[in-house]
């Protein structure tokens, strides 16, 4: 493995109740987080390569610990979402590098496809910094009921040099859902809006 990595933190967030209303089954929602030494910190680079195959290698694993930590099967998950935190040695472009070009597809194989672009955020932060990670549905990003996000964070991460890697995987969007669209049954799943 290319990446350098200090830590995974791995959790789930399950809603049994919302507004009064009983949600049965819960909505889960996993999140997995990699605490990685940033090859680039303190150094300018034209060149990222080495973020970049980073990126591949935590798309797959960090989705993988997420439909394992929901108890799924792969084909169950059905939205997802990717974000990281840079320490204040490493620049915004270092985030871009992890999240962007390779990370998506080990993913949408650890979720079993994905039609959907995989909805992203990015900063720079200190220890403890929180980022919300977006989330959308895996297969049409018009279904609005699985519009949401998660917050990540790690006490002690990311140092300076390190960055904080996140993905999440959900098997139901949000709680309670009634504001309309495109709902989950009407899915085609082929150009990654409805």
């Amino acid at each position: 493995m290319k990446a350098h990595i200090r830590k995974i933190v791995v959790q789930v967030d399950e809603t049994h109740v919302e507004g009064g209303q009983a949600i049965d089954p819960p909505t889960r929602r996993a999140l997995a987080m990699a605490v990685i030494d940033n090859p680039y910190a303190g150094r300018y680079s034209a060149n990222l390569d080495a973020l970049i195959e980073i990126g591949e290698e935590l798309g797959g694993l960090l989705g993988q610990r997420c439909v394992q930590a929901l108890g799924i099967t792969p084909d169950q998950a059905q939205s997802y979402g990717k974000a990281a935190i840079v320490g204040e040695a490493g620049e915004l472009e270092h985030a871009a590098a992890v999240l962007h070009p390779k990370l998506g597809a080990p993913l949408r194989k650890a979720v079993s496809h994905g039609a959907a672009l995989v909805p992203s955020a990015k900063k720079r932060g200190t220890l403890g910094t929180i980022i919300d990670v977006p989330l959308g549905h895996k297969d049409a990003a018009f279904v609005r009921s699985h519009f949401d996000a998660m917050e990540a964070r790690v006490s002690d991460a990311p140092r300076a040099n390190e960055m904080v890697v996140a993905v999440v995987v959900t098997d139901s969007g949000r709680p309670a859902p009634r504001i309309g669209g495109l709902q989950v049954s009407e899915i085609v799943g082929q150009d990654g809006l409805r």
